[in-house]
């Protein structure tokens, strides 16, 4: 089983000049959802979703050796055995730009089973991931647009806490229940493995008893210093809300901001609904 500590992640690499799909490192969802009261099935998950991914630096060269780009948007079904790590994604990827394809369609073919293949490894397909490719005469139409919501960091709140703390989670179960959606920029972690932060925004939309917004912000903010990879997080976000303030429905949807050319969504629902548009905010 491959291990966070056993990737490129932190480690001198060379960038393959030629397509390479060997590079993609997946490491299993298993483990972390543990550490969450998840079991290692993921059928036993209470969430659908997915990862979303945007590779700003795609090119490859077309027959006649000029070069080609591109915009991928990425799916990855949270159901997937293993999440992919983001520097191997990314040499995956720089080993298109010396490589000849025929056109744009057998890129996105090419990703589509390589990545497919990666996250199913060691574990029966039940989904493909999803590739679309923007090319730049469609750029302009990339839109940005910050995530809808109330904004929860208008508050002027103390906080004192920068490991992941539910304790500070409450919400009032004896009144009546609302639905709302609620916004924050103030979620920072660390990569799991070289310690480097990450930035995002996180969106939390539910229906059930009302969440107290300082708590709720006091906890956003206490994942500061927590080690883990932006999908990891986002599911400990969701885990420990559903546990803790009972919402009838929930979804939590985070906006990473880009690194290597990749940034990463994580979103997490507790019912089925269609995946957010993956539009990028401004920091992104």
């Amino acid at each position: 089983m491959n291990t966070p500590e056993q990737s490129i992640l932190g480690k001198p690499a060379a960038y393959a000049d030629q397509y390479d799909a060997s590079l993609l490192f997946p490491i299993p969802r298993g483990p972390k959802r543990s550490e969450i009261g998840l079991h290692l099935d993921a059928k036993a998950a209470p969430f659908f979703g997915a990862d979303m991914w945007t590779a700003f630096e795609l090119s490859w060269l077309n027959p006649r050796g000029k070069p080609q780009l591109a915009i991928a948007h990425v799916t990855i079904p949270c159901e997937s055995v293993s999440i992919i790590e983001s520097k191997s994604f990314k040499l995956y990827l720089n080993s298109f730009n010396n490589t000849c394809f025929a056109d744009l369609a057998e890129v996105q073919a090419t990703m589509r089973a390589d990545l497919t293949e990666a996250v199913w490894r060691d574990g029966l397909k039940q989904s493909s991931v999803g590739v679309r490719l923007i090319e730049p005469d469609f750029f302009d139409q990339e839109p940005l647009h910050e995530m809808d919501g109330l904004s929860i960091d208008r508050l002027d709140i103390e906080c004192t806490r920068y490991t992941p703390a539910p304790d500070l989670l409450k919400a009032a179960v004896d009144e009546q229940p609302v639905s709302e959606v609620l916004v924050s920029r103030l979620l920072k972690s660390n990569c799991l493995v070289t310690g480097q932060p990450d930035w995002g925004d996180v969106q939390i939309s539910y229906s059930g008893p009302q969440i107290d917004q300082g708590g709720l912000l006091q906890y956003i903010v206490s994942f500061r210093n927590h080690n883990e990879f932006h999908e990891q997080c986002v599911e400990r976000i969701f885990m420990d809300i559903w546990t803790r303030c009972k919402p009838v429905k929930l979804a939590v949807y985070a906006r990473y901001t880009r690194r290597g050319g990749l940034d990463i969504n994580p979103f997490r629902t507790s019912h089925p609904m269609a995946l957010p548009r993956n539009v990028r905010t401004a920091r992104q």
